[in-house]
């Protein structure tokens, strides 16, 4: 019995040994596997963490770069820009984005990519190599002067395949991220739902295993606060990523040019817009000061002072005049600040800038526009009074030319006013064909007569020491223009370039010669005449080739040149159909080149003028309100033999007129006059006999005239004698001139 005692009371320690053993393997086992179990949630944890930073946070950036390059101001939306305006601009950018796009879509290929991602940067990759093939036939086309519907056509590119390439990017991204985000997420409520677990064990445990049972609450409840940390510090770190990431995409896709600097001005960062307007990449303005930039327009004391100004923190804002990598110059409006750390030292400096290129453009345009019509306004109201003053300059100069011994001093004096009074009345007429208020008069003019009519006239007023020379064509060579408009076109670059030699000893020579049609010209003259007007003077530089045919743009000294020549030239050519070009360097002279189109000499209507002056006894009704341009014509009729009545008022000559019809051969009268116009005079006088031949004597032209019957003999002010007389001797000899 005591054995059976003994056994018994053996078999309850026994018991609870082994219960304490089995509590305690249990408790062992339970520990090691909640160790192995943890240790495998940690591994998960980390893996997570690569997935996510490693994987899906790199392709959603260069996930976000495709879709800069392609989105608006990328490749596609500056192709099409080049297409529809042809400017070198857009296809910079362009070119640029393409090779960015290049380096990104390697970036991306090389990373761990699906088929179906793969297939989708294949796409994309596809559409933009297509661009790249039709970017150098845009260029052609537009080389060629294509219109940009035409170049359209020829070059377009269906990318909707690529857009929805990058749709599926974005949308397999974003997938990928929300699978890495919800694995990193079920791997911390994994670690957390272990925690919990692990303190039911312990409290299980707790009677039997009480040391162990503290040690493993100890362990665990550090383990809870090391992942809930965790938990914290990765949600904080992703709400980073993601605002560091819009940031990022902001500044890259702004469109202003950034540009970020140390505080000794070096170059540390610079955005894709700064590369795409300057053509600079970031490597090669890497570590440079922005100095590189500079063109030259801004004095060097600003910079200085900009300088200073940010050294004490302030803030800088104005207007640049920058320069590309190819030379070419753009208008930035620049704001320059001081990046300020919290304890107030400036760490950083950020120039962030704007391209007013075209606001300027614009702004110039208006400003042209304006200043072109105050200069209608202005020869609108000279024009009569000026060509009134000429018409008595010319008219006394030729009755007093009459009376001068031929070779005399007095001769050449007179000679020298005439010049005078031809370039007054060019001038005059530069002012109102540049500002269109004198129509052109299309007919078959003979261009060698123009030529030698001009050098004629400029031989007595260039320089000694300048030589002008023109070998006559074989044959008449028949433009079709406007004669007066052809003068002014051989005058305005035989005087631009008798002052580019400007004093100097140097020649001038003048051809005209038939050519074959310029490229790309009208088809429908049967044959091309070109004038050549060459001088060895010192040339022009590349600045001065760029503005040469501008309104009001010269060289010359103030006062020296109206700078409206060249730009009156260009007018004109264009008006008749015809293309003006040049060749220039320094040094080595000038050479303009004009092609017109020509005429048929049977359809000419122009013929050489007749040296001589002829006369006649006719009776002459006079009418111009100016008293001196009606004594003047006065003179000069009574001198070639004709009878004449002149009035100041055509109300008075009207009347006298009315009195008796028919004691007047022809009625030479002025348009424009107070009370009652030239026209409305000549319609009352024909009404009484509308066989009355009339010349209308004008300082303008107008577009038309309505009167009864033939239309009147336009001659423009200052009308010279001999074409004065001419003209009468047509209008009262009309058989004469019919056998001509």
């Amino acid at each position: 019995m005591a054995m059976d005692n003994n056994s018994g009371s053996m078999r309850g320690p026994l018991r609870a040994a082994l219960s304490a053993f089995a509590l305690v393997l249990v408790t062992v086992v339970l520990g090691g596997a909640l160790g192995l179990l943890t240790q495998a949630q940690f591994r998960e944890i980390r893996q997570s963490w690569v997935e996510y930073s490693e994987g899906a946070e790199r392709k959603g950036i260069l996930i976000s770069e495709v879709r800069g390059l392609l989105g608006y101001g990328g490749i596609i939306h500056n192709f099409k820009n080049y297409v529809l305006r042809q400017e070198d601009e857009y296809l910079d950018r362009t070119s640029a984005q393409l090779a960015i796009f290049d380096k990104v879509a390697a970036e991306f290929g090389a990373l761990d990519l699906t088929a179906e991602e793969r297939a989708a940067l294949d796409e994309i990759e596809r559409t933009v190599a297509q661009y790249a093939d039709m970017l150098p036939l845009a260029v052609e086309a537009a080389a060629q002067g294509w219109t940009p519907e035409r170049t359209d056509a020829r070059v377009r590119v269906d990318d909707t395949r690529a857009i929805a390439a990058l749709e599926d990017l974005e949308r397999l991204w974003s997938a990928l991220q929300a699978s890495s985000s919800s694995r990193l997420l079920a791997a911390v409520g994994q670690g957390q739902t272990l925690i919990w677990i692990g303190f039911g064990s312990i409290l299980a445990l707790v009677l039997a295993a009480l040391v162990v049972g503290g040690l493993l609450y100890l362990l665990f409840r550090d383990l809870r606060h090391a992942v809930a940390d965790l938990a914290e510090e990765l949600g904080e770190r992703k709400r980073l990523e993601q605002s560091e990431g819009r940031l990022a995409t902001a500044v890259e896709q702004s469109p202003a040019t950034i540009i970020i600097t140390d505080t000794d001005a070096r170059i540390q960062y610079v955005n894709t817009k700064f590369t795409a307007l300057t053509g600079w990449s970031l490597d090669e303005v890497k570590g440079q000061t922005p100095a590189f930039l500079q063109s030259g327009d801004t004095d060097q004391q600003v910079y200085q002072t900009i300088r200073a100004g940010l050294s004490r923190g302030e803030a800088w804002h104005g207007v640049f005049r920058n320069r590309k990598k190819d030379g070419a110059s753009y208008w930035a409006e620049t704001t320059i600040l001081p990046l300020v750390a919290p304890d107030g030292s400036v760490q950083n400096f950020i120039g962030i800038s704007e391209d007013i290129t075209e606001k300027r453009q614009a702004r110039d345009h208006v400003v042209r526009a304006q200043k072109l019509e105050a200069v209608g306004q202005l020869a609108g109201g000279v024009a009569h009074d000026f060509n009134n003053i000429l018409t008595t300059i010319v008219g006394s100069a030729h009755l007093a030319a009459l009376d001068a011994s031929e070779g005399s001093d007095l001769a050449g004096e007179i000679a020298q006013i005439n010049i005078a009074a031809r370039r007054a009345q060019s001038l005059i007429r530069e002012l109102l064909t540049f500002a269109r208020r004198e129509p052109a008069e299309m007919r078959s003019v003979d261009l060698g007569a123009i030529i030698e009519e001009v050098t004629g006239l400029l031989k007595a007023s260039v320089p000694p020491m300048i030589t002008l020379r023109h070998d006559p064509p074989e044959v008449p060579l028949f433009v079709r223009g406007d004669p007066t408009h052809l003068h002014q076109i051989v005058m305005n670059l035989c005087r631009n370039a008798a002052e580019a030699i400007a004093g100097e000893s140097g020649e001038i020579v003048l051809d005209a010669s038939v050519t074959v049609a310029p490229e790309g010209a009208d088809p429908g003259p049967a044959h091309w005449v070109r004038l050549t007007v060459r001088d060895n003077g010192p040339g022009m530089s590349a600045e001065t080739q760029s503005h040469l045919f501008e309104p009001f743009f010269t060289t010359k000294p103030l006062g020296k040149s109206s700078g409206l020549g060249l730009s009156v030239v260009y007018g004109l050519v264009d008006e008749m159909g015809g293309r003006i070009s040049f060749q220039s360097e320094l040094g080595e002279g000038s050479v303009f080149t004009i092609d017109l189109p020509g005429a048929e000499a049977r359809d000419a209507s122009e013929r050489r003028a007749d040296a001589r002056t002829p006369r006649g006894s006719e009776r002459v009704l006079l009418i111009d309100d100016e008293a001196e341009v009606l004594g003047t014509f006065r003179r000069l009729l009574l001198r070639l033999g004709y009878r004449v009545e002149a009035f100041t008022s055509p109300r008075i000559a009207l009347d006298r007129f009315e009195a008796d019809a028919t004691r007047f051969d022809l009625i030479i009268s002025d348009m424009v006059m107070p009370d009652m116009s030239g026209e409305e005079l000549v319609r009352a006088a024909r009404g009484l006999r509308p066989d009355i031949p009339v010349i209308f004597c004008s300082a303008y032209k107008p577009r038309h005239v309505s009167v009864p019957g033939v239309l009147p003999v336009m001659l423009d002010k200052p009308v010279e004698p001999p074409h004065l007389a001419q003209e009468i001797r047509k209008l009262l000899d009309p058989s004469v001139t019919a056998a001509q």
